[in-house]
């Protein structure tokens, strides 16, 4: 069974191959604009579903994965910064504040199956110094990142606490929700690693 990664995430494609499943990767183009009311919940999970449709529609089928991530603040959504000056904004915001970490994951099959969770990860930051907002942000140049940090980096730095029922999820993939989802069309990481091995 054909397996696609609807992503231009980097981190989602290193995330995924952990699985040792083959998979190739197509973007999604979808629109990730917010629609006028919606939640935070919402969005995250509908831009999920939007993205891994959008890739399904043209490989009917194939098993196909879509992902999305949101950082709220409060009632603040903390989107990718996309410059330097971003970047510290949004960490000097996040100082000493409890942010709210929604990634999405939905996996598709042709237009007729599509089943979808939400991960929810809270983050307790430091307290972060001017100084250390700039050091981290310029070595780390988290410009593409939800929240404007990496957690499998040096982000990790940033925080006082983490609570995640799944630890790959803050990096943009919840991988143990995506097993207990592939395992409904048939996909079984340990299943496939078993036959390669045998």
């Amino acid at each position: 069974m054909t397996l696609i990664l609807a992503s231009t995430s980097t981190y989602r494609r290193l995330l995924l191959q952990r699985l040792g499943l083959e998979f190739t990767v197509q973007a999604p183009a979808v629109d990730e604009s917010a629609q006028p009311g919606e939640s935070a919940h919402t969005l995250v999970q509908r831009l999920a579903v939007e993205k891994a449709c959008a890739v399904a529609l043209n490989n009917p089928s194939a098993v196909v994965i879509g992902a999305d991530q949101l950082a709220c603040l409060d009632e603040q959504v903390l989107g990718k910064p996309g410059t330097i000056a971003n970047a510290q904004r949004q960490l000097a915001a996040c100082s000493a504040q409890r942010v709210e970490f929604l990634t999405a994951v939905s996996v598709c099959c042709g237009a007729q199956r599509c089943v979808t969770v939400v991960d929810r990860t809270s983050v307790q930051f430091r307290e972060l110094s001017q100084q250390a907002i700039r050091t981290y942000v310029a070595r780390e140049q988290p410009l593409d990142c939800a929240g404007a940090f990496k957690a499998e980096g040096l982000g990790i730095a940033l925080f006082s606490s983490i609570h995640s029922d799944d630890p790959t999820a803050l990096i943009g993939l919840p991988l143990i929700k995506l097993c207990t989802l592939l395992q409904q069309f048939g996909i079984d990481p340990l299943a496939a690693g078993a036959a390669d091995a045998g």
